[in-house]
C-alpha cells in the first residue's frame, strides 16, 4: 500500500461519515469541490443506505458532492470500481522500467467519462492506484 496522509479535516470528515453511516473508511481526501472515500469492502451499503438516505444525509451535512469507491485488495477490481459508472473491460497490470503501470481498456463512447472535465476522474484514480496499491500511472486505452 502506497503512504497515505490524512489531514485533520479529512479525519473529522471520515469521523462524521462513520458515525452517520456505520461503514469503515479507510481513506478520504478533497479534490477541488468534491470529497473522495474507500469504503471498506462489503460496507458500501452500509454507506450508501437504503434508498441511497445515508450518503444524502452527510452531502446535505457536508455541503459538498461525495465520491465513494469500495476497496479491494485486488488491484484490477480497486481500479474498476474507482472508475465507478464506466464499464472497464479489461485491467492489465504491468511491470516496466521500475514502474508499475495500469492499462486499463474502456469502451470508446465512455472514454470522455472515463477522463471527465479537465482530467479529474482519470486523475482520482491515479491518486486512488498511487495510494492504496503503489501503482505508479494508469494508462487509458
Amino acid at each position: 500500500m502506497g503512504e497515505i496522509k490524512l489531514t485533520a479535516d479529512t479525519i473529522q470528515y471520515i469521523a462524521l461519515f462513520e458515525n452517520m453511516t456505520r461503514a469503515k473508511i479507510l481513506d478520504c481526501f478533497t479534490e477541488e469541490d468534491r470529497l473522495i472515500c474507500v469504503v471498506k469492502q462489503g460496507d458500501m451499503g452500509l454507506a450508501i443506505g437504503r434508498n441511497g438516505e445515508n450518503i444524502n444525509r452527510v452531502k446535505k451535512i457536508l455541503d459538498k458532492p461525495i465520491e465513494l469507491v469500495e476497496h479491494s485488495v485486488d488491484p484490477v477490481a480497486f481500479i474498476k470500481s474507482a472508475f465507478g459508472p464506466v464499464s472497464v473491460s479489461s485491467v492489465n497490470i504491468i511491470n516496466k522500467n521500475g514502474k508499475r503501470l495500469a492499462y486499463v481498456e474502456v469502451p470508446n463512447k465512455e472514454k470522455g467519462l472515463a477522463i471527465g472535465r479537465s482530467g479529474r476522474n482519470i486523475e482520482k484514480v491515479k491518486l486512488l492506484a498511487r495510494r492504496h496499491h503503489d501503482i505508479d500511472d494508469v494508462i487509458l486505452q
